[in-house]
């Protein structure tokens, strides 16, 4: 900002004032050229923003987000679709696990040991372990976390290892604690030492919505070793508890229920009357005439598809129902803004696929499995999947069935089912021709453990050789266009050719799919 001309009269007496009146005027009109979304004024009158922390927040909140997003879960078909799809891309059939030691006869012991404890592992004795992480899954996207508690049992018990999970809701959790304690401290419930690591979580004995564990005096609480609990949730802000995924849309999924609701009313109201006859003196006094039905009884109250006659009755005048429209309008754009707060594809959440073809389907599932991914690779392996490998190797190893408490490992997640299976498969076998992936990692992709396949293959083959058998799916005896394998290029011209198939010009398939669709 340049000076004026009185800047100009007091700088020939008094320069160095006059230099600071035009640099507090510049920092004036920096602090008026802010953010707009931080400006006051009449437009953002109302708008509350506190600044206070993720812990505060959840504090006041936390419990009465849980109880109304499990109502909706229960009654909105919207709200427990959604849950249902986000649960199924993350977890799916399983998240797979598959020692990687690197010694191969402790990786097959391993995993053996680990395959048959996953049928015991339930406390409750009714789930297996992937069973299990649905349920883990679930809690935590309906009600934004869930506690999985080890509990080691004895050899006695007949487990192969000693050990099994038992899932707790959140509710078991002390919010009520909020205290300094010794040299920690503790926030609803989870206590943590001078250096903020989580030392104890406090958990009721029995759920405080159970009867019988009110009865029981169960509201009280005590700690419980934070090595023996798997916290899981989503961290969105450096906050100790978790939120449910829907908080965002809560009120949408309510005020759409009530619009459903008063628009159905308003539809049987129309439909009570559907015809009344009237008398001509009736008519003539201005006066409500007596309605009485076919049969003589007054009518004090309506009923879907009633004709109502009045005493004397000649003319009779049909009810005609207003035709409102929008409703479908205003119901999609909803489910459209539903579907954003949980994070999920409007086409996944309801279903309807009258507005896409196959480009745009494909472009909006990448966005949806890299968010997935995401989730698997940052929350819930982490937060879940290894604490619990962790206590299997360590139980295995006290019960002194593997020589060590620390096993590496690597997961496989469940594939994602390809919207068009050849090409994803023609994708998967440029890349490992190329080098950009090897085989391991295609088996892995599509959730099986790479050892184990390749190990059956190897017996199949093994198999088929010894009973003399040549099927066309053998690569080792029959080229990709049907004929007897040579190995030879120069008599066998299609064993390095790429693929033959409807797909050899994958750039132009989009477009005819879209042509199609």
């Amino acid at each position: 900002m340049s000076a004026n001309w009185f800047d100009h009269a007091i700088a020939s007496v008094a320069p160095r004032i006059a230099a600071r009146r035009v640099m507090a005027r510049q920092a004036f009109e920096t602090l008026t050229r802010g953010y707009d979304g931080a400006a006051r004024g009449r437009r953002t009158e109302g708008w509350r923003a506190p600044g206070s922390s993720a812990d505060t927040e959840i504090g006041v909140a936390g419990a009465l987000l849980r109880d109304r997003m499990r109502d909706l879960v229960r009654n909105n078909p919207h709200a427990a679709k959604a849950v249902a799809v986000l649960v199924n891309n993350i977890v799916g059939a399983g998240i797979m696990p598959r020692a990687a030691s690197g010694n191969e006869t402790l990786d097959r012991k391993v995993d053996a040991l680990f395959e048959r404890w996953t049928a015991e592992c339930d406390a409750d004795g009714q789930l297996d372990l992937y069973g299990l992480q649905t349920l883990i899954c679930r809690e935590m996207v309906e009600a934004g976390e869930v506690l999985v508690r080890r509990r080691l049992r004895r050899s006695s018990d007949g487990l192969p290892v000693p050990l099994q999970l038992q899932v707790l809701e959140a509710d078991f959790l002390d919010a009520t604690r909020s205290d300094a304690i010794g040299a920690g401290h503790i926030v609803q419930g989870i206590e943590f030492d001078a250096l903020g690591k989580r030392r104890a979580y406090w958990l009721h004995s029995e759920h405080p919505g159970d009867a019988w564990g009110m009865l029981q005096g169960g509201l009280g609480s005590r700690p419980v070793p934070a090595t023996e609990i798997a916290h899981v949730y989503e961290k969105q802000r450096t906050q100790v508890r978790g939120v449910p995924w829907g908080a965002p849309v809560i009120r949408s999924l309510r005020d759409l229920d009530d619009y459903e609701v008063a628009e159905l009313v308003r539809k049987k109201t129309e439909a009570c009357v559907t015809a009344i006859v009237f008398g001509d003196d009736e008519a003539q006094q201005g006066i409500a005439p007596a309605v009485v039905d076919a049969d003589g009884n007054r009518v004090e109250q309506f009923e879907p598809g009633l004709i109502a006659y009045a005493r004397g009755g000649k003319d009779i005048r049909f009810n005609q129902p207003s035709a409102t429209g929008g409703y479908g309008e205003y119901k999609r754009a909803s489910l459209h803004t539903i579907s954003a707060g949980f994070r999920v594809p409007y086409e996944l959440l309801t279903g309807d696929l009258s507005q896409v073809n196959y480009s745009s389907i494909r472009a909006g599932l990448v966005e949806f499995r890299r968010q997935i991914d995401a989730v698997q690779w940052q929350l819930f392996i982490p937060m879940f999947c290894a604490p619990v490998w962790r206590w299997f190797t360590e139980a295995a190893w006290a019960a002194g069935q593997i020589p060590s408490p620390i096993v590496p490992v690597e997961w496989s997640p469940p594939k994602f089912d390809a919207v068009d299976p050849y090409k994803d498969a023609m994708a998967d076998l440029l890349a490992i021709r190329s080098g950009t992936m090897t085989l391991a990692q295609a088996i892995a992709r599509q959730g099986h453990n790479p050892d184990a396949v390749l190990a059956e293959i190897a017996a199949t083959n093994a198999k088929l050789d010894a009973l003399g058998l040549v099927l066309d799916s053998d690569p080792r005896r029959v080229t990709k266009t049907g004929s007897a394998q040579t190995n030879d290029p120069a008599t066998d011209p299609d064993a390095d050719e790429p693929a033959d198939g409807p797909s050899a010009n994958a750039e132009t398939e989009p477009a005819q799919a879209d042509q199609q669709d």
